[in-house]
């Protein structure tokens, strides 16, 4: 936190070194928060240069109030619900068609069994109602808390916390049913 407050100061002083450094801290969080809720695995890259394009242009008047990497995901999450609805209006995408999560563990039989859990919990994901995925993958993926997600949302925190339950339960009512088949 500390450091991300003293890159903000040199970012906001013109310090292209600090952005540079931003962007390579954050950057695989943030690919995998943009990996997560696009349809379109093909946009994630974009989405993570538009965000930064977007944040590069406030220099010397943004503010960091709370969790720099939160707030960062936030930018990535709404991008990517921006870029989702462009997507959906020009043709729709399906999850199908989006590839499977990477694992970085090795050995074929772990790997395997690795890969299939992914493929089950990507599918469950894919079920969920946006605004819960969305939320859950905020939480899980990049730690922002529920009063960072609901100021973002204009909605109460406990609305938030509301639906990451909801999402839960309903997460883990696809899973039961997927992993007793």
């Amino acid at each position: 936190m500390l450091e991300d407050k003293l890159l903000i100061y040199r970012f906001n002083r013109g310090d292209g070194d600090a952005l540079r450094r931003i962007y390579e801290k954050y950057r695989n969080d943030l690919l995998k928060v943009a990996t997560a809720l696009l349809n379109d695995r093909s946009g994630v890259e974009d989405v993570l240069h538009d965000v930064f394009v977007t944040f590069a242009e406030g220099v010397g008047t943004f503010q960091l109030r709370g969790s720099l990497k939160g707030y960062l995901s936030i930018c990535i999450a709404n991008r990517a619900r921006d870029k989702n609805r462009a997507t959906q209006r020009q043709g729709t995408v399906g999850m199908d068609n989006t590839g499977p999560i990477r694992s970085d563990i090795s050995g074929p039989a772990r790997l395997a069994e690795r890969s299939e859990l992914a493929e089950q919990l990507e599918h469950a994901m894919a079920q969920l109602p946006s605004e819960q995925r969305e939320i859950i993958i905020l939480r899980l993926q990049s730690k922002v808390r529920f009063r960072q997600i609901a100021k973002s949302k204009g909605v109460s925190a406990n609305t938030i916390r509301s639906r990451y339950r909801y999402g839960l339960n309903k997460l883990r009512s696809i899973l039961d049913g997927e992993l007793r088949k």
